[in-house]
């Protein structure tokens, strides 16, 4: 892409110390502090890394305010070296999941660590062990919680910052999961699209969008904000129904829905906000954010004293967006739903000075989808790996299995 890569120092295990890593589970405040704090310290000399808001993944890891604990439990793990916190990762079973994709999968994720083998090595053969202990077969990730929220580990298009919901990994991360036996599940794929390549769009995008209504009566229109509890139920059955037969895929709750839409409200843009009905009917949803990470990295993690001055006054200069989620029932994909979504992108995007958009992920198996997305004239720029390995005989290396414990 023609982009610079600063390349970051890793932190590196002392080599002088003889201390072997002990994994601890998180128990209280303060190792919850430390658990969220630790990537402050690992990315501290990368440019692209982007500081999440203290306040919202204190939010997410709780068991008492997050609502996929409704369905799911799990525990928190630090590795410490030498009384020094050097990673850490979460073990999780969702019990919607497997019932749902009727696996037994246990899973992972929060992974962060130094460029230390035996650090990672015990951080995941914990994490196992707590799994196994509760009846699960393998161990895949990462998943901050589920294919719902963050997910993969980058491997390519570390030159990139992430955006919004979506996170930037050390290049060294991929061989301290393989070295520890991890192998890969599933890629996910992210495009970009640049407007100063309008002209790679495909006519038949526009040909399919123009005659959309007029073939099938479909219509499409913008989401209202002033109804928009009502528009993200409207948008997450579309949700729910496109992504049910996805690899991985576990629908979302009503209460994890009305999370969500609070989450949301306070950044939704109508005009990238799009729904698709028939005859009272929602066919098909579209919903793509304005990347609030040109936003949040200047934040350092926190909105006060004055984090939401930045906030209101950077916001306006966002020109990069995220295609959050772009769905259509089964049943009506062969009416070009999707290509009147592309178009209507492509149009506001122009008219915005737009300059930049990246896809949210897409299964490397999501043909349709990809071929989409090279219609549009997109490439590939990112990819994020899902791993996995057997659990079955694996031997805890950090002593016994800890039970779940934890502040809530």
């Amino acid at each position: 892409m023609g982009v610079a890569v600063k390349r970051p120092k890793a932190r590196v295990a002392n080599a002088g110390s003889t201390a072997e890593p002990e994994i601890r589970p998180v128990e209280s405040r303060a190792d919850l502090n430390t658990f969220i704090g630790l990537p402050w310290s690992l990315y501290r000399d990368v440019e692209q890394w982007v500081p999440p808001l203290i306040s919202e993944r204190r939010k997410h890891l709780s068991r008492s305010r997050n609502p996929f604990f409704e369905h799911a439990e799990a525990q928190y793990l630090i590795a410490w070296r030498g009384g020094r916190p050097v990673g850490r990762i979460s073990a999780h079973v969702d019990h919607r999941l497997n019932e749902l994709q009727d696996n037994r999968w246990g899973l992972f994720g929060f992974f962060e660590c130094e460029h230390d083998p035996e650090a990672a090595s015990a951080l995941l053969d914990a994490a196992a062990a707590w799994l196994r202990a509760r009846g699960r077969d393998r161990i895949v990730g990462p998943l901050d919680f589920s294919t719902n929220h963050e997910c993969g580990l980058l491997v390519a298009g570390h030159e990139l910052p992430p955006q919004i919901l979506e996170n930037w990994h050390h290049p060294y991360y991929a061989p301290l999961l393989e070295d520890a036996g991890m192998v890969k599940a599933m890629d996910l794929y992210k495009w970009q699209i640049l407007s100063a390549e309008h002209d790679r769009v495909l006519p038949v995008i526009y040909e399919l969008a123009d005659t959309l209504e007029e073939r099938h009566g479909i219509r499409v229109r913008n989401m209202r904000k002033r109804d928009f509890q009502a528009e993200v139920r409207r948008f997450m059955e579309v949700y729910n129904s496109a992504w049910e037969s996805n690899w991985g895929f576990v629908p979302l709750t009503d209460a994890e829905l009305r999370a969500y839409a609070e989450e949301l409200k306070p950044i939704l843009d109508e005009r990238f906000a799009l729904v698709a009905e028939r005859d009272g009917e929602v066919v098909g949803a579209a919903l793509t954010l304005p990347d609030m990470n040109k936003v949040l990295a200047r934040l350092n993690g926190r909105l006060l004293p004055i984090g939401w001055l930045h906030f209101l006054r950077l916001r306006r200069r966002i020109d990069e967006i995220r295609v959050f989620a772009l769905g259509v029932k089964r049943e009506y994909r062969h009416t070009g739903t999707a290509a009147a979504f592309y178009a209507e992108h492509w149009r506001e995007c122009l008219r915005r000075g737009i300059v930049r958009a990246e896809t949210g992920w897409i299964l490397e198996t999501n043909e349709p989808m990809n071929r989409a997305m090279r219609a549009l004239g997109g490439d590939v720029v990112k990819r994020y790996r899902i791993y996995e390995r057997p659990i079955g005989d694996v031997e805890p290396t950090a002593g016994p299995a800890p039970a779940q414990a934890g502040v809530s």
